[in-house]
């Protein structure tokens, strides 16, 4: 598919005068103040790294780019995005496209986003949009932002191990029947294996017996491992290992079994419960949890158990300036993680991110799963960023009793290396350590201190009869300290209240564009999506500021109204 980068059609004369007559004295709808506010945001000539200067025309790259983000507006499917595009005289004057102008077929939208992900374009249309609005003056460096994570549902099925293996199965036979079906019709026994793969595996269709279950498991485990043999024998095409449900399906397979050889017998059997507790199988972050998205993994958080992925959404939350109308809070960044990684290690590429888009904030409002004392101490010294979040306390058993002596009881001389305890006593030892890949220091002091101290029980109850200490480095410490000592405070915890504000805007992105349920398969697919639905929140948000309306008016129930007026 080729593309000739050109300037977007005004809009035509016949939808300009409709639109006019349609809203004269009314706020125009959303396409149409985007156009008129900002123009020819998406340029095609953004998109032409992924498109090849020879082939079949396409339809403008760019306009398809806004065409996403509205339909990300409206909540829309592809087949209602492209109707759209024909019969809304808002979307035609948006677009630059007359009266009698046929569209597209709704298939392009998905070729659309396929080229978009493979040349790595998904922020483009985010980047574009925040470049206009800073040039408007509408986006600063500086101020204050606000970011916080919540789950997505991948858009596959969830599966057990059962479920995961038989679907493991199918699809690799599903993927070689397509490709190469004469050598499936070799190698197999298409009658009993169309019985067993040919609908997929269902958890109502499976025997209830525990005991014909496991015997199932091995029975999908045989004809995976017997597939891959075939697949692999050298008389079979190369090619087609290069499949990826083959390569799906010898993963699925090496996670969830094991394969022996005992007596000249083969033995193949599900993986055990472990001596640690665990099942045998991988980590969380490397575990499959569907042949169909590789990319998704089965993740926990509180109450809240799904599988999929996790997105971050940073926004702007600056005070209203003394002078003016205050500017709209908008969505300066998302990023779209694995579901298992922690939030504190997601926060140093949003941080890279905003520096790229000359958004960096003097203050960052975070929860507490963000926050640790290297993130807190280098987002500063790298990136000039104030962590505003609550710290972790000491969870350590003299914190938690509140009546023995925690580490910030200790007074700490860097220059003599030794720390002090309260009843007056010097550390021996002071010895630099590495922690889960972290420097560290660890203080120890003497036993000969220790065991005749009147306060011992309040300070250590190990056996060596000696208190040790764990200390980061000395910045850090500090400013875990200072951090832990501010949010004691009145002032920190009303100034912190600006945080919550974040919580609207994920309920929002849930209300209006469904982020919470990936519409598409793969981590960079639905970072895709993410990213269209933060620059179609962005635009409503605007359109709402252009005409001075309130962002969205919450409908209060009848008995809600009761509980209020009884607890007033």
């Amino acid at each position: 598919m080729s593309m000739e980068s050109q300037p977007w059609p005004e809009p035509a004369p016949g939808v300009v005068r409709a639109v006019r007559a349609k809203y004269r004295g009314r706020p125009v709808p959303l396409p149409v103040a985007v156009r008129d506010g900002l123009g020819e945001v998406f340029a095609d000539a953004e998109f032409a790294s992924a498109f090849a200067a020879t082939g079949p025309r396409g339809w403008s790259p760019g306009r398809l780019a806004l065409v996403t983000v509205l339909q990300m507006a409206e909540n829309l499917t592809d087949r209602q995005a492209a109707e759209a595009v024909r019969d809304k005289l808002s979307w035609a004057y948006a677009l630059g496209l007359g009266l009698e102008d046929p569209g597209f077929d709704f298939s392009v939208l998905s070729q659309f986003r396929t080229r978009v992900a493979a040349h790595h374009l998904e922020e483009k249309v985010l980047d574009l949009l925040l470049a206009a609005l800073l040039e408007r003056g509408l986006l600063a460096a500086g101020g204050k932002q606000r970011t916080d994570s919540t789950h997505v549902v991948a858009a596959v099925r969830d599966l057990n191990r059962l479920e995961l293996a038989g679907e493991a199965v199918r699809a690799a036979v599903e993927a070689l029947t397509c490709a190469a079906p004469d050598w499936v019709a070799q190698v197999v026994d298409v009658a009993s294996w169309s019985k067993r793969y040919g609908a997929r595996v269902d958890g109502w269709r499976l025997p209830t017996s525990q005991v014909k279950q496991e015997q199932l498991a091995v029975d999908f485990a045989r004809d995976g491992f017997a597939l891959l043999g075939a697949v692999y024998h050298p008389n079979s095409p190369v090619w087609l290992r290069e499949l990826p449900a083959v390569q799906v399906l010898r993963i699925v397979l090496l996670q969830n079994y094991t394969r022996t050889i005992k007596g000249g017998r083969e033995v193949v059997k599900r993986r055990q419960k472990a001596e640690d507790g665990g099942d045998g199988r991988p980590p969380g972050h490397l575990r499959l949890s569907s042949p169909y998205d590789t990319d998704s993994r089965w993740s926990v958080k509180r109450d809240t158990l799904w599988n999929g992925y996790k997105l971050h959404i940073s926004e702007t939350c600056t005070s209203a300036p003394e002078s003016g109308r205050k500017h709209p809070n908008l969505i300066t960044n998302v990023a779209t993680t694995s579901s298992t990684l922690p939030d504190s290690k997601a926060l140093d590429a949003v941080h890279h991110t905003l520096q790229q888009r000359r958004l960096l904030p003097e203050e960052h409002y975070l929860d507490s799963g963000y926050a640790t004392a290297e993130l807190i101490q280098g987002s500063l010294k790298t990136y000039g960023v104030a962590l505003v979040t609550p710290v972790l306390l000491d969870t350590s058993r003299q914190a938690k009793d509140r009546n023995g002596f925690a580490a910030h009881d200790f007074t700490i001389d860097w220059h003599a290396e030794q720390a002090t305890c309260p009843a007056g006593k010097t550390s021996v030892t002071w010895n630099p350590v590495v922690q889960a890949g972290l420097p560290k220091t660890v203080a120890t002091f003497a036993a000969l201190d220790c065991i005749p101290c009147p306060h011992r029980s309040q300070c250590t109850s190990a056996k060596s009869n000696r208190r040790q200490i764990t200390l980061h480095p000395r910045e850090m410490t500090e400013a875990l300290r200072n951090a832990r000592a501010q949010q004691q405070t009145k002032d920190w915890n009303k100034n912190y209240a600006l945080r919550a504000g974040i919580e609207g805007t994920i309920r929002q992105a849930t209300a209006v564009t469904g982020v919470r349920r990936a519409r598409y398969r793969g981590l960079e697919k639905t970072h895709l999506e993410h990213v269209y639905s933060a620059v179609a929140l962005n635009l409503i948000r605007l359109h709402a500021w252009w005409h001075n309306q309130p962002l969205d008016r919450t409908r209060t129930s009848h008995l809600t109204r009761l509980e209020l007026t009884l607890t007033a």
